[in-house]
This record gives structure tokens, C-alpha cells and sequence, in this order.
């Protein structure tokens, strides 16, 4: 839910005259294919270790305030509260429930991010073992209620919660319990930028299916296997799920900003304080077009906005792909790893449309909800199941990685990444299979196993 750090400090305060401005602001990610690389952003779940529930701020902010100073890190506050750390180019962020987020650097290829997040790893395992803190890898907090986890100490979260209230049954989980896993991705113009936020989106049904991790919520089994994107779906259908307006073959830039323009605005920012706006169904293009309260939108509204929208992919300006759960770590590469295979190659797009192209929106959306519950075992209306497509997928990715390296577009051969995910494609189990199959027994033994499926350890 943050910005990646290489865009965070890049608007302004210019004001808005047309909407060309705002397509502008998003084409600011364009970059000439020599030049792309890859993010990585992982949310994890932070609990106590001898009880497995999530643990408050006071306890979070003295693991912070240990790794202050370490590593390049600096302390990032809100007023007196420390609520994040900034390196020279990654950070560490916290989200509204206490998950904590390491935004890794923007890397030249996976192996860069891979021994960021390990470096981040050692950090925080180190500093938490000494306050009681596991961290796990787990889509949705295992043991914990909603109203048994304290909010974050950020003004936008004083607005953002009781807001959530008004627009879905499930925004504050959403904002409190959940954890997920996201990949920045480059595009080189307008067209590639269109192209590869519909493939992402076609793409979102095989994510969820095949990095399910959320199936116990409260120490009970759910009825889903990523109970996060049901959980998503219920939070407000402004500003999250699939843009569908972007699905279609002649769809542009201005399609993703017609949708940001109809989401209502939580808050603008003026002299640090944020300003509320969830009173009344305010719009930014009503923002735009007669301002507020003498104050008149600015890019650095604009920019503002758009970290307020959460749909299956968004611009940040890069493209952010938001649809897996949160992994245990060696897992993690693995999404970005099938992503840039399957986006950073002709072959590898081709393939997704060829998927997925012919089918109607209706057919599409159901594949997506049923993603949800069924996991590989979802079928398309042709009867593929997801297992199937996922397997002609990662194919497809491991050959695009190969041939990426032996390109010299990679200065290695990223589909090692991939290996992770034979197993799940070939037994059709998934992560949250496996965990629900073994979810028995007392808190102490269900913490073991939980430790073991998805904790975080030293590398």
C-alpha cells in the first residue's frame, strides 16, 4: 500500500488543467527496454512468539527503533511516532494491523532483489528473536480477531478505517489482517504499459490459485484457500478488484485514469495534515474540475490518490502487481520470477492472451471469484483447470527467463526462481492445502507448524 521509493518524492504541487497532465504523470515510468528491472515487495505478519497473536505497536516500534541506523536504515515518523525506516533505496513500511513491509530497491534482475530481501531477512529475524517476534510469511493473520488488533498510530488510517465501514463487510480485515506479496514491473510506452496491465489482470486468477496461503482465519478453516482475495473483494468496489475497462483490446491509458477519476477521494494533504473528504461521495475529477474549498488539485493530489487505489494492478507510475498472498520467503522470488518470464518477453504475452483473450468478462470474473475458494482445481469454461493453465504458464516463463539470460537482458538465468512451483503445478496442492491438511492439535503445536510453513529464519 506504499509507493515504491524510487517515485515516492517525484510529484509536485503543479495544477491540473487537463487530464493529458495526469496520462503525463503516469508515462514518468516509461523506460527503454535496456533499462528494466524489478521490485519486490513482501508484507509480513509480525506476532508474538509464544502466543502467535499479533502484537501492538509498542512492540513493533521497539523493532524499528533497534534496526535504526543499521544497514543504511533511518527512522521515518509521523509527528512523535516512528512508523518506518528509509534506505537509500528500499523501505520498510507499516501497514494499518502492524504487518511489516519491506518496499525492496529496484533491481536489475531477480537475484538482486532475492539478496535484498535475504539481507532484510537477517535483519529482522535477528532484532525480533531478542523481542519475542516471529514473522510469517501468511496471507491472513492465523489466531487474532479484528477488534483484538490496535491501529497503526497514522493519521490516513484515522480516516481510512471508518470509511472502510461504509463501502464492504470486510475493509477493516482487509486493513488490519491481511498480508500480501507485490511485483513492480517496468513498461517502455503507453502501448506496452496498456498490454501489460490486461495480461496482468488476466493473470490474477492463476496468482491467487497458485500462491493461495490464506485458508485459517481465527484458528478455524475459512471455506477459502486465499481467504485474502475474498477478503479484497469485500472491501470496497471503488477501488479494488479488476479494472475491466482495461480489458478490453482497444483500452488506453485514459481508461485507467477515467477509473481513478471516479473513486472517491479519502483525504487531500495540505501543510502535513491530511484533510478528511469521506464525508460526501467526492470524486477527483469532481476535485479537478470545481476544487474544494478554495483548494484546487495538484499532481501531488493526483499522486496521493493513486496510493489510495487497490486494485489488481495499479500504476505507481511503474506497473505494481498486487494479487498474491503473502509467501514464506523462498517462495517470494517466485512471483516476480513468473511475472517478468511471462511480461518481459513477447513470447511470454502472446502466451497469456492466447489464454485468455477470447474470453467474455462474464466467463473471466468467475474464473477470478472461484480462484478464491477452489484454487488449481478452478476450471475456465472451456474446463482447463488453473492447475493446467499454471503448468503451460510456468513453462512458458521458464523458457522467457532462459532465453532472457542467453539475450543478455538478465545477468543470470532467473528461472531457477521457478523451481519452487513444481511441485504445487504438478500435485495440484497448493501452500494453503498443505497448511489446512495439517491444521490439528493445540495452539503450541499448530504455532510449530506455522513456523515451519511460513516463518521467517535466519538465511
Amino acid at each position: 500500500m506504499s509507493p515504491h521509493p524510487n517515485f515516492a518524492e517525484t510529484a509536485n504541487s503543479q495544477l491540473i488543467d487537463n487530464q493529458q497532465q495526469l496520462i503525463d504523470f503516469l508515462l514518468r515510468g516509461a523506460r527503454p527496454k535496456s533499462e528494466w528491472g524489478i521490485g519486490l515487495e513482501t508484507e509480513k505478519l509480525v506476532v508474538d512468539r509464544n502466543t502467535g497473536e499479533a502484537v501492538g505497536y509498542e512492540r513493533i516500534r521497539e523493532l524499528l527503533a533497534k534496526l535504526d541506523g543499521i544497514g543504511g536504515w533511518q527512522g521515518v515518523y509521523e509527528q512523535e511516532n516512528l512508523i518506518g525506516l528509509q534506505g537509500k533505496r528500499s523501505s520498510v513500511t507499516l501497514e494499518p494491523g502492524g504487518q511489516l513491509e519491506l518496499s525492496g530497491k529496484f533491481c536489475c534482475d531477480i537475484t538482486c532483489s532475492w539478496r535484498d530481501l535475504n539481507r532484510y531477512r537477517q535483519h529482522i529475524v535477528t532484532m525480533g528473536h531478542d523481542l519475542g517476534l516471529v514473522f510469517l510469511g501468511l496471507g491472513v493473520h492465523p489466531f487474532t480477531p479484528l477488534d483484538k488488533i490496535a491501529w497503526l498510530p497514522k493519521p490516513r488510517y484515522k480516516i481510512m478505517g471508518p470509511y472502510m465501514l461504509k463501502t464492504g463487510d470486510m475493509g477493516q480485515r482487509m486493513m488490519k489482517q491481511t498480508a500480501g506479496t507485490q511485483v513492480n514491473l517496468d513498461f517502455s510506452d503507453e502501448v506496452d504499459c496498456v498490454r501489460k496491465l490486461r495480461v496482468t489482470q488476466w493473470l490474477s486468477p492463476v496468482c491467487y490459485a497458485l500462491f493461495a496461503n490464506s485458508t485459517i482465519l481465527e484458528d478455524q478453516p475459512s471455506g477459502y484457500l486465499s481467504l485474502r482475495g475474498e477478503i479484497w473483494s469485500r472491501t470496497d468496489s471503488d477501488r479494488c478488484g479488476l479494472i475491466e475497462q482495461l480489458l478490453k483490446p482497444d483500452a488506453g491509458l485514459s481508461d485507467f485514469v477515467e477509473y481513478a477519476l471516479d473513486v472517491p477521494l479519502y483525504f487531500i494533504r495540505r501543510q502535513k495534515q491530511y484533510i478528511d473528504l469521506t464525508k460526501n461521495r467526492f470524486t477527483f475529477r469532481q476535485f479537478m474540475e470545481n476544487g474544494w474549498q478554495g483548494e484546487a488539485a495538484t499532481l501531488d493530489d493526483w499522486d496521493l490518490h493513486l496510493s489510495t487505489l487497490f486494485p489488481e494492478v495499479r500504476l505507481r507510475p511503474q506497473i505494481e502487481v498486487r494479487s498474491a498472498d503473502s509467501l514464506p520467503p523462498r517462495y517470494t522470488a517466485a512471483v516476480a520470477a513468473l511475472y517478468k518470464g511471462l511480461l518481459y518477453t513477447e513470447q511470454g504475452l502472446v502466451g497469456v492472451e492466447n489464454l485468455f483473450s477470447t474470453m467474455s468478462i462474464d466467463d473471466f470474473r468467475l474464473l477470478y471469484q472461484s480462484s478464491w475458494r477452489d484454487g488449481l482445481l478452478a476450471r475456465m469454461k472451456d474446463g482447463r483447470t488453473l492447475q493446467e493453465v499454471a503448468t503451460e504458464l510456468l513453462a512458458i516463463a521458464t523458457k522467457s527467463l532462459q532465453e532472457q539470460f542467453l539475450n543478455g537482458d538478465s545477468g543470470a538465468d532467473e528461472s531457477c526462481f521457478l523451481q519452487e512451483l513444481d511441485e504445487i503445478v504438478t500435485t495440484g496442492e497448493t501452500l494453503a492445502e498443505r497448511l489446512l491438511s495439517r491444521w490439528q492439535g493445540g495452539r503450541q503445536e499448530k504455532l510449530a507448524l506455522l513456523f515451519e510453513h511460513c516463518g521467517y529464519a535466519e538465511s
